[in-house]
């Protein structure tokens, strides 16, 4: 993927001097996320309103009642909507899935390798998918379709500018920030997310064109829909010894709980096959056990706000809060499992949340001393998300801006880091990643190492290399290969088939009879390269044959010589480009 387009490309739809502005100034960059901003805001409201119109026609729910916060829903209306909406998510993606079923990648994954570039059509895919699971009750959240369409907008733009790879991906980042900060009205904690999670760096060039995609995005949601930010009534804790005491143990015990969950969602998965439950049958029978679920509690259904926040003003007792993390938990497991299309990021806040508050209550029960269950309740809410998000400063600031309160920020960013440091440790990866790996991508975050693929054996080799055939003798090959003619040339076999390397320096500074067969001196045999593969590959060959020069063959069926790569040439075009992004990232 070039950084310098052709201005001919249909996909740049400004003006030249637009993409001049943007290219060659960082006010330009500033400038498009003021946009992304705002687009982000009426994405995000508009997702939002659909969400609750869906609730409210398919449940029968009061106007501005939260699905997971609603009481007496009937079980034959429950269990009919959230099997109807399974099997309408089956006819979606049997009508139109194959078509976009490999253009659906997410914010992480199109920064990670894709250089930023998100299909509009597959994320509009995306959207359709989580707003149907959403809107029928099942137990995955919203922030899956906010991204996804916002990045998706943000990334169309860096595109019609013709922006270079690095500012698609940082205007990808901003599109990510404006959507949790819209989502949650908060503007610091969408930025971090930007960073953490769609980004993975942090760099002062970064931080203004986030900040301002923020900042706009949180200001202009409210001022549309006129929501706030989750509100849990905290009594401020006293930095002692016991409360940082129950911070550790509540941080350890969120990420094991973390780390649980998102393994569920694989043990369900892998359950489904086995029972060889079919594809079209799984989102129908998922939506049946989570409407037998929310008989046990409604918690389970929708994103969980609701339940969140009236969890935190109700007196409930230590039953009822158990249930509601079990049931959200299974609940979100079998509903990602089974095929439903959403994220946990709003599940993880009431599951976290909910399961600080029953800590608290359990101590206070057992022992003197006492932990706030509003205090136990953001801890728990910081530590789970950051388990599950892998983006601990993200849930801090996030805490920080849901209390206000200082001290229970620092209680949070400590129970966000020894939580994130116990899911890394035991498990590895985020949620987001940990989805990666089931499908056989090795992506650990959002670095970009898509350019670790785009540069291939192809780009790096030299085209022609000499060769001769492998029953020649030395005296015969000296005659072909004069001393300084060539450093060195390939054996082939009779049907023209790559067999090793002989190097022109060994060849006649060689002792052996001149008579005897060349192949003595052969290097590296059998040993070559493919034009697909990655660099990164490349140099781990040359490690392994202990050479410093390897043939590219065009196949491994017919392996025919066609170029030349030295590890020396590999390194340095290797750094250059590692050197080159890490420049990019840091804003230099």
């Amino acid at each position: 993927m070039t950084d310098q387009p052709s201005a001919q490309n249909p996909e740049f739809l400004f003006p030249l001097w637009m993409r001049a502005f943007v290219r060659g100034n960082a006010l330009g960059l500033i400038v498009v996320a003021l946009l992304i901003g705002v687009l982000s805001a009426i994405f995000v409201s508009a997702l939002n309103a659909a969400s609750q119109f869906a609730h409210e026609i398919l449940f029968g729910l009061p106007r501005g009642e939260h699905l997971s916060a609603a009481h007496h829903l009937p079980w034959a209306r429950v269990l009919i909507v959230l099997t109807s909406g399974g099997a309408v998510l089956t006819l979606v993606s049997l009508l139109v899935g194959k078509r976009f079923a490999a253009r659906t990648a997410d914010a992480i994954e199109a920064n990670a390798l894709h250089g930023g570039r998100l299909s509009i059509g597959g994320s509009l895919y995306i959207v359709l998918q989580t707003l149907i699971s959403n809107g029928c009750g099942a137990a995955v959240g919203l922030e899956a379709a906010y991204t996804q369409i916002c990045a998706a907008a943000a990334s169309r733009i860096g595109r019609a500018l013709s922006a270079r790879r690095s500012d698609i991906r940082l205007l990808v980042g901003c599109g990510a920030a404006g959507a949790i900060a819209a989502a949650f009205d908060a503007p610091i904690a969408g930025a971090f997310y930007g960073f953490e999670v769609v980004l993975g760096a942090y760099s002062v060039g970064l931080l203004v064109p986030v900040a301002t995609s923020a900042v706009v995005a949180s200001l202009l949601a409210g001022m549309i829909s006129g929501h706030g930010i989750l509100d849990i009534p905290v009594a401020s804790q006293r930095f002692f010894a016991p409360a940082l005491g129950h911070v550790f143990l509540l941080a350890g015990l969120s990420g094991f709980l973390g780390i649980v969950v998102m393994k569920g969602v694989a043990l369900v998965e892998r359950v489904l096959v086995v029972a060889r439950v079919p594809a079209m049958a799984r989102p129908i029978l998922g939506g049946a056990v989570v409407a037998c679920l929310a008989m046990l509690s409604p918690a389970v259904m929708g994103s969980g706000h609701g339940a969140l926040q009236e969890n935190q003003f109700q007196g409930l007792p230590l039953g009822a809060l158990a249930l509601i993390i079990v049931v959200k938990c299974a609940g979100s497991a079998v509903s990602l499992g089974a095929g439903f299309r959403g994220g946990l990021f709003f599940a993880s806040l009431l599951i976290g949340g909910t399961f600080g508050r029953f800590y608290a209550e359990t101590i206070n029960t057992l022992t003197p001393f006492n932990f706030d269950p509003g205090a136990a309740a953001v801890t728990g809410l910081a530590a789970f998300g950051a388990g599950v998000l892998g983006a601990p400063m993200t849930m801090t600031v996030l805490a920080l801006e849901i209390t206000g309160d200082f001290r229970i920020a620092v209680f949070a960013l400590v129970a966000a880091a020894v939580s994130t440091v116990i899911v890394r440790e035991n498990f590895g990866y985020s949620f987001a990643t940990w989805r990666f790996h089931l499908r056989g991508e090795t992506i650990r975050g959002p670095a970009d190492i898509g350019w670790m693929r785009e540069l291939t054996v192809e780009r790096l080799m030299r085209r022609g290399a000499p060769t001769a055939p492998e029953s020649i003798t030395i005296g015969e090959a000296r005659k072909m290969f004069p001393a300084g003619s060539e450093k060195q040339f390939f054996l082939v076999d009779p049907e023209g088939r790559f067999r090793a390397i002989v190097l022109t320096g060994d060849l006649h500074a060689s002792d052996l009879a001149p008579e005897g067969p060349v192949n003595a001196l052969a290097l590296a045999r059998d040993a070559a390269l493919t034009p697909e593969m990655g660099a990164r590959d490349a140099l781990a060959a040359f490690e392994e044959n202990e050479c410093d020069v390897l043939a590219v063959i065009d196949s491994r069926e017919s392996r025919h010589v066609i170029g030349i790569l030295t590890e020396a040439h590999a390194l340095r075009r290797y750094g250059d480009e590692l050197e080159r992004r890490h420049r990019a990232v840091i804003g230099q």
